[in-house]
C-alpha cells in the first residue's frame, strides 16, 4: 500500500509553497472514518483513497486536489456530513468533496438515474472548478485497475460506462495517457476474448517490435546528430491495445497492415522550428507514406494537442510512425488540462484566460437546462460527439441518430418493419408530428398500425440514409406493383382486339415476348408491363413488334372503330384546344395543367405521368417538382405547341400595400391599363397593419403576366406583388 509520506513528498516537490499539513490531516481523517470498511478485493477501504490521491499527485495537482482525493468518499460511505468537512478542511475542499459525492440517498430509482445524477453533479461542479473532474477521473482509473474483483455483470456495466463517458471526457481534456489506460482497462472487460487474442499476438511480436524500435530510435539519434538538429530525447512506443483493436474493427484489416503499430517519438527543445527541422531529417532518410503526414502543430486539436505525425517505410519495408513535438507539447499531450495547472496571483486554480478551460466550460453550459436525469447521459454524449443525437425508447434503449433526425428516422433505426408501419409518435409522453426534430435525451415512442405504409411525404423531412432508402424502396415497389397491374390490364385490352392469347404472352412461356422486352431494354416481362403502366410505352406499339407487319395492319384496320377515333379526337381537342401542350415523341396522350402551379405559356415546364389522368404539366418552379423527381421514370418532356392560341389563363396575384384608401382602385386601374381582364378582387388588413389585396387576372402568357405585375408595382403605396400558387 502506498504511504501517505510518499504522496506528501510528491506534492511538496511540485508545489513548494503547499500546505502539506492539510494532506496529513486529510489522511488521518479518512483513515479514522473508513476504519473497518473493506473493498471487494479484501483490502482495507483506505487503500482506494490513498491510490486516488497518489494518481492526483502524479498529475502534479495541488494539495487541495490531493486532499479531496483522500476525502472523496467519506460523505457517501460514512456518517460524516459536509459541515464536518467544512469545519476541518475549509470551504474549498468542501466544495470539491460535495461535487464528487454520489447521490446515494436517492432510493427506488434505477441505476441509470443514479449514474446520470452522479455525472451531472461532476460536470456542473466542473464549470466552477476543473479539479472536480480530475479527481473523478483519478477515482475511476483506480476503480478500473481493480475491476477484476467485482461480479462479471457489474464489471461489464462499469467498463461500458467508462468507455462511453469517462474515456471520452479524458480525451476532451487532452489527457492522452489517462484516456489510453481507461480504454485498455475497459476493453479488457468488454471484449475479453478479443483482448486475450490481441495480447497474445502482440506478445509474440514483442521481441521483434522492441528490437525494431531500438534500431530506429538509435538511427534517428544518429541522424539528428549529423544534421545538428537538437533534441531532448528519442522514445519508442507500441500502440495501445484498444487503439489497435478499434483500427482493426473499423478498417477491416489485420495486424500487419497497421502502419502506426510501433512509433518513435522525437521530443525537441521548446522551439517549434526544431520540430519541422526534425521532420525534414526523417523524410530525408526514409520514404514517407503518402497521405499519412499530419500537422497538429499548425492546427491544434480542440483539446490543444500539438504534434507532427508522419508514417515512413523503414528497414526491410516495415512501416512505422514518427511523432515530433516539443517538450511542452509532449507534457500537454500526456497530461492535458492537468498540465495547465498553475498559480496566478497566489490564487489556487487555473487561469481565467486558459483556452483549455474555456472549452471545458462550454462543454457543460447546456447541462443547466437538463431536468430529467435519465436524459442526461446521452446529452453528455452529444457534446463529446457533436454530430450525433441520442434518444431513448420507452424501454430505455439508446438510439443514436444524426442531428435533425425525426421520429420516422427513429422508427427505422429500431427496425424496418417499425418504420414501415409507423403512424405517429409520442415524444416525452406527448403526441408529436412525425416531422418533429428529436432532441437529446428525448424518450420516443413509435405508434404503429399493421396495415399502415410509408408515405412519400416522409422524404421531405427524414435525414438518415436508412430511412430514405426504405421509404424510397417502399414507394418504388408500390408504384411498380400498381404500374404492372395497370400495364397488364391495358395490354390485355389491346391484345384482345388483335385476337392474341394474352395468358400465353404474359406468363413467360412465349420467348418472343421476352425478346420484345429485351429490345425495349427490359430484362423481364413485368418490367415491360410496368413501362406500359407508367405510360412510357403504348400497348399497340408492343403488339406491332409481336405480329408480322402485314398481319398487324390487317387486324388494325378491321378493329379500328369510330369510338376509338372519337376518343382520339377528344384527346387532341383537349390537348391542343385548351392547353396547347404536347408530349415529345408520344401521340394520343391526354395532357392537363397541374392545379398546384397553373403553368403559363412561355414558362419552363415538365410533364409527370399520372394514373388515369394523363400527363400533368408542372412549371419547373413548382414546389412539388422536387418531390416528383424521386420517380424519374414517370417524367416526360413536354413543350408548348405551335404559336399562341390566344387563350386566357387565370392567375391569382397578391399585392402587399400600405393601409390607406384608394389602393384597390389604383391596382384595378393599373390592370385595366394593360388591357387585362379581372375575374375577382378581394382586400383585407393583416395584423401588421398592411393591406393584402388578392386579385385574379386573365393573361395570355408569362410575358403578359410580367407586364401586369410591373404595372401594379408602379401604383403608389404598393410594397410588393407576388404570384400565388394554385389554380385561380
Amino acid at each position: 500500500m502506498i504511504r501517505i509520506e510518499d504522496i506528501v513528498e510528491k506534492v511538496g516537490r511540485n508545489h513548494p509553497q503547499a500546505d502539506l499539513d492539510l494532506l496529513r490531516r486529510a489522511y488521518f481523517f479518512s483513515a479514522r472514518e473508513h476504519k473497518g470498511q473493506m473493498r471487494a478485493s479484501g483490502e482495507p477501504y483506505l487503500v482506494h483513497p490513498l491510490e486516488v490521491a497518489n494518481i492526483l499527485a502524479d498529475m502534479r495537482l495541488d494539495e487541495i486536489s490531493v486532499s479531496t482525493g483522500l476525502l472523496h468518499d467519506v460523505v457517501e460511505d460514512t456518517l460524516v456530513d459536509l459541515e464536518t468537512i467544512r469545519k476541518y478542511f475549509g470551504d474549498e475542499v468542501t466544495l470539491l468533496v460535495d461535487g464528487l459525492t454520489k447521490i446515494s440517498q436517492i432510493s427506488n430509482v434505477s441505476h441509470e438515474e443514479q449514474q446520470a445524477e452522479n455525472v451531472r453533479k461532476m460536470l456542473l461542479a466542473m464549470v466552477n472548478d476543473v479539479r472536480v473532474v480530475l479527481v473523478k477521473l483519478a477515482d475511476r482509473l483506480h476503480n478500473m485497475r481493480t475491476l477484476q474483483h467485482l461480479k462479471p455483470e457489474k464489471r461489464k456495466r462499469i467498463a461500458q460506462e467508462t468507455m462511453d463517458i469517462y474515456a471520452p471526457i479524458a480525451h476532451r481534456l487532452g489527457m492522452g495517457k489517462l484516456r489510453g489506460e481507461l480504454e485498455d482497462l475497459a476493453f479488457q472487460h468488454l471484449h475479453p476474448e478479443d483482448y486475450r487474442e490481441l495480447t497474445v499476438q502482440l506478445e509474440t511480436r514483442r521481441p521483434v517490435n522492441e528490437a525494431f524500435l531500438k534500431e530506429i530510435t538509435a538511427s534517428i539519434e544518429e541522424q539528428m546528430h549529423e544534421s545538428d538538429v537538437p533534441y531532448v530525447r528519442i522514445e519508442g512506443r507500441i500502440k495501445r491495445l484498444y487503439s489497435i483493436w478499434k483500427k482493426l474493427q473499423i478498417q477491416k484489416i489485420d495486424l500487419n497492415q497497421v502502419y502506426d503499430l510501433v512509433a518513435a517519438r522525437v521530443i525537441t527543445p521548446n522551439e517549434v522550428r526544431y520540430c519541422y527541422a526534425a521532420l525534414g531529417v526523417i523524410h530525408n532518410n526514409w520514404r514517407p507514406v503518402p497521405g499519412r503526414i499530419k500537422d497538429w502543430i499548425a492546427t491544434p486539436r480542440d483539446n490543444l494537442y500539438q504534434s507532427l505525425h508522419t508514417s515512413v517505410i523503414g528497414p526491410k519495408a516495415q512501416p512505422f510512425e514518427v511523432q515530433i513535438r516539443t517538450e511542452e507539447m509532449h507534457h500537454i499531450a500526456e497530461e492535458g488540462v492537468a498540465a495547465h495547472w498553475k498559480y496566478k496571483d497566489d490564487k489556487r486554480g487555473t487561469r481565467d484566460d486558459d483556452k483549455a478551460l474555456q472549452a471545458l466550460r462550454s462543454l457543460v453550459e447546456w447541462t443547466q437546462e437538463v431536468k430529467d436525469s435519465r436524459d442526461f447521459l446521452d446529452s453528455l454524449k452529444l457534446d463529446l460527439y457533436p454530430k450525433d443525437v441520442y434518444a431513448f425508447t420507452p424501454m430505455g434503449k439508446v438510439i443514436q441518430l444524426p442531428r435533425g433526425a425525426t421520429p420516422v428516422d427513429f422508427a427505422f433505426a429500431i427496425h424496418s418493419e417499425v418504420g414501415n408501419t409507423c403512424t405517429g409518435a409520442r415524444i416525452n409522453n406527448r403526441m408529436a408530428p412525425l416531422r418533429s426534430q428529436i432532441q437529446n435525451g428525448d424518450v420516443v415512442e413509435i405508434l404503429t398500425t399493421s396495415n399502415s405504409h410509408p408515405s412519400r411525404d416522409w422524404l421531405n423531412f427524414v435525414v438518415t440514409s436508412r430511412a430514405k432508402n426504405r421509404v424510397r424502396h417502399w414507394v418504388s415497389e408500390q408504384q411498380r406493383a400498381e404500374s404492372i397491374e395497370i400495364g397488364r390490364k391495358l395490354f390485355e385490352k389491346e391484345a384482345a382486339r388483335f385476337q392474341l392469347p394474352t395468358k400465353k404472352l404474359l406468363n413467360g412461356s412465349d420467348d418472343t415476348f421476352k425478346r420484345i422486352a429485351g429490345e425495349y431494354g427490359y430484362g423481364r416481362v413485368d418490367d415491360l408491363l410496368a413501362a406500359i403502366g407508367y405510360g412510357k410505352l403504348v400497348p399497340r406499339n408492343v403488339i406491332a413488334k409481336y405480329l408480322p407487319p402485314a398481319k398487324f395492319e390487317e387486324l388494325d384496320a378491321q378493329k379500328e372503330s369510330k369510338l376509338r377515333s372519337g376518343m382520339r379526337a377528344v384527346k387532341r381537342l383537349i390537348r391542343l384546344g385548351e392547353d396547347a401542350i404536347v408530349v415529345r415523341g408520344v401521340d394520343d396522350l391526354m395532357v392537363v395543367r397541374a392545379r398546384c402551379c397553373n403553368p403559363l405559356r412561355g414558362e419552363e415546364i415538365v410533364g409527370y405521368i399520372t394514373r388515369g389522368k394523363g400527363v400533368a404539366v408542372h412549371s419547373t418552379r413548382c414546389k412539388n417538382v422536387t418531390q416528383l423527381m424521386i420517380n424519374p421514370e414517370r417524367i416526360v418532356e413536354v413543350e408548348w405547341a405551335g404559336k399562341s392560341d390566344d387563350a386566357a389563363y387565370a392567375v391569382k396575384l397578391l399585392a402587399i400595400t400600405e393601409n390607406r384608401t384608394g389602393m384597390i382602385a389604383g391596382i384595378t386601374g393599373a390592370i385595366s391599363d394593360m388591357k387585362t381582364g379581372i375575374r375577382d378582387a378581394r382586400a383585407s388588413v393583416a395584423p401588421d397593419e398592411r393591406g393584402r389585396i388578392e386579385v385574379t387576372v386573365e393573361v395570355f402568357d408569362v410575358k403578359h403576366l410580367d407586364k401586369v405585375i410591373n404595372s401594379i408595382k408602379s401604383v403608389p403605396g404598393v410594397l410588393d406583388v407576388e404570384r400565388l400558387q394554385g389554380a385561380a
